[in-house]
């Protein structure tokens, strides 16, 4: 059997997925993802961030701790922004049965 790192490339392989090492928080982690290596990078790039930022304000150097502070941020704006979004949803929603009203409306006038 071969070192860990040897399955890696091995599993990614198969999968036809590649092995891209990261830097988040001062350690290094192999993704494997079918993803573009740029997304993996840049999201890599807003988790380390997010944890870089929690670690100061916070006043905490403790890998874990830091790691669910940061979880908990990204959860948390992923949540506004879905809410945001229903809500857009809900307005376009209306605007556009508002209009179908109007069009219906224009139609019968002219039959």
């Amino acid at each position: 059997m071969g070192s860990q790192s040897d399955d890696l490339v091995t599993v990614s392989e198969v999968n036809m997925s590649q092995s891209i090492k990261v830097d988040i928080y001062g350690q290094v982690y192999p993704i494997n993802a079918e993803l573009d290596e740029a997304y993996v990078r840049k999201i890599a790039a807003y988790v380390d961030e997010k944890m870089r930022l929690i670690s100061d304000a916070a006043k905490t150097v403790e890998t874990h701790k830091v790691a669910v502070l940061a979880a908990l941020a990204i959860a948390d704006e992923l949540h506004r922004l879905r809410e945001e979004r229903g809500e857009r949803e809900e307005i376009l929603k209306e605007q556009a049965e508002r209009c179908l009203t109007l069009v219906e409306r224009a139609l019968r006038k002219t039959e």
